[in-house]
Parts: structure tokens; sequence; C-alpha cells
């Protein structure tokens, strides 16, 4: 059960690395409220050991935004990612 203070409600990180080519890439979604009780879904993503790219969707509740985590999961599972 997540701490009612902290904002981050579900994190989750996957990964995939890429032998022939020597390359790790990473893919992360986390639910979070911001101040004003606002439920996203952050994505993140790209090669490890950089920033990556970001991009955040607005949810009305957190259990659209836990449907929408489990697609997106789902999606990159079957491109090859596991759990981290």
């Amino acid at each position: 059960m997540p701490d009612a203070r902290s904002p981050i409600r579900r994190h989750l990180v996957l990964y995939r690395r890429n032998r022939e080519q020597g390359r790790a890439r990473f893919f992360s979604l986390m639910i979070e409220r911001d101040l004003f009780g606002t439920i996203r879904l952050v994505r993140n993503w790209g090669p490890v050991g950089s920033k990556g790219q970001e991009k955040v969707d607005i949810f009305p509740t957190e259990a659209g935004a836990a449907r929408a985590l489990e697609g997106w999961a789902k999606t990159q599972r079957q491109k090859g990612f596991t759990d981290l």
C-alpha cells in the first residue's frame, strides 16, 4: 500500500537490452498526484544512462490511470521489455 503522504501512487520500470547493438533501453511508468490533486500518468523512456523523453497524461480517476499504465506495460513487454 502506498504511503498516503507520497504523491507517487505507483511506479513501474521496464528494461530491454539489445545485445547485437550493445544498447540498453528503459521505459518508466508512474502514477502521481500533483499539488492540486490532479492524477497524472508520467511516461519516461530512452537509452539507459540518459534523461530520455517524457510524456504526461491527465486522468479523472486513479483507476483510469492504472488501466492506462497496465496497457502501456503490456505493450512494452510484448516488445521485449522486462520488469526491473
